[in-house]
């Protein structure tokens, strides 16, 4: 069977102010051209359709767009809900979409439900797990506790139950949206923190024969049978060196599993220039960079004036000015950008606890109210998204 493995589409994103909407419907055509081409037998998508719980009208009129090219390949797809969607508003009028070949999962209660298709080696089974925020589906899928490792195991035995059960020889892909050990996380993607932990050991899909994952943004292999497809759009400059891509796989009869990369249609390159303004503007190994996407680095000492002014003149497309001005080792603000670069939300409290307290650092009672404190705020912002109340302003205004 071969397959078409994606993710992370992030429908009505924006890139620093540029509008992605077109460069996204071109993703979508490329999909579809290489189904068509490549005689995929169906299509998936990891999470992340969209990037808000509530989207913009364009987006929405993309997606819908999507759905209806899908279904008049005739091909089947299946597709999760990621951390950035709204579940629910996803799901909404799946058992009609289904009828149609366009399977979306979305409830955790069904992840043990797969979608069953067959080729000429017999069934395959393909078991949705949509994004599972731990402590909203700890009780009902009986996990021991609150932690992405937890939850997702507790859903994969629900899996692997239910394949033990159906008939020898039946493969199985599992579609997951989750941080696994081993990937590498990029500036775009929404931390999923939660009590400190975020990632879980690709181990936890053993059994199936192929995970399909999204969260991630680049391209990735964790094992030969857990993969990242990424973003089909570079959604951060942290993504500049990415290839962005989609994998094709076939996979055979016992579970056999060959896989290519697939190229995505790339809109602009992106750039990273780094130094002072003076050298930017006159630098000729630079040149190949006129026309890309550019976040330049601006080292001097003293801000320069009217600096973005300036670089438009050489980069038209700079989108992304940083101030890094060069500093001695000794200088105060040097050191404390150090000590925060890289540092959890957790750690920088922790440490802030220590220091006012004269370098007496949290014991484990305070160390876990920090992480409940931490949790409760990220939770409140997922459920404002869910709610509306501050995505569904931008979409009333667009509208009118």
């Amino acid at each position: 069977m071969r397959i078409l493995h994606t993710s992370d589409w992030h429908l009505g994103r924006s890139f620093h102010r540029v509008n992605l909407l077109d460069a996204q419907r071109a993703f979508i055509g490329h999909l579809v051209r290489i189904v068509r081409e490549q005689r995929v037998d169906v299509v998936l998508v990891a999470g992340d359709v969209h990037d808000r719980a509530v989207p913009p009208l364009g987006a929405v009129a993309l997606f819908d767009e999507a759905l209806h090219r899908l279904a008049d390949l005739g091909v089947p797809t299946v597709m999760i809900s990621g951390n950035h969607d709204s579940a629910r508003r996803l799901g909404v009028g799946a058992g009609l979409i289904d009828r149609a070949g366009i399977h979306l999962r979305t409830d955790p209660a069904g992840v043990g439900t797969p979608v069953v298709l067959s080729d000429a080696h017999g069934d395959v089974a393909f078991y949705g797990l949509p994004y599972l925020e731990p402590a909203l589906v700890r009780e009902e899928l009986g996990a021991e506790r609150a932690t992405h490792t937890d939850v997702l195991a507790a859903a994969m035995d629900r899996v692997r139950a239910d394949l033990a059960a159906r008939p020898a020889g039946t493969r199985s892909v599992v579609l997951a949206h989750a941080f696994v050990t081993g990937g590498t996380a990029s500036d775009s993607e929404r931390d999923i923190t939660v009590g400190g932990v975020a990632q879980v050991p690709a181990g936890v899909f053993d059994g199936v024969d192929y995970a399909a994952l999204g969260h991630l943004h680049g391209c990735q292999t964790i094992t030969e049978r857990v993969r990242y497809s990424g973003s089909p759009l570079a959604y951060s400059f942290s993504e500049a060196g990415h290839r962005k891509s989609m994998w094709l796989l076939d996979l055979g009869p016992g579970g056999g599993l060959t896989a290519e990369r697939v190229d995505c249609p790339v809109p602009r390159p992106l750039a990273r220039i780094r130094g002072r303004l003076d050298d930017l503007l006159r630098d000729p190994a630079l040149a190949r960079h006129e026309d890309a996407w550019v976040e330049a680095t601006l080292t001097d000492p003293h801000r320069p004036d009217e600096p973005m002014a300036r670089l438009a003149e050489r980069f038209p497309h700079v989108l992304s000015l940083v101030l890094d001005p060069e500093r001695p080792p000794q200088d105060p603000l040097a050191s404390y950008a150090r000590r925060l670069r890289d540092r959890s939300d957790q750690e920088i409290t922790e440490d802030f606890v220590a220091h006012v307290r004269g370098g007496l650092a949290a014991d484990d009672r305070e160390r876990a109210v920090l992480t409940a404190a931490l949790d409760h705020v990220r939770l409140g912002e997922s459920e404002t998204d869910a709610t509306g109340a501050a995505a569904g302003t931008t979409e009333e205004a667009g509208a009118r």
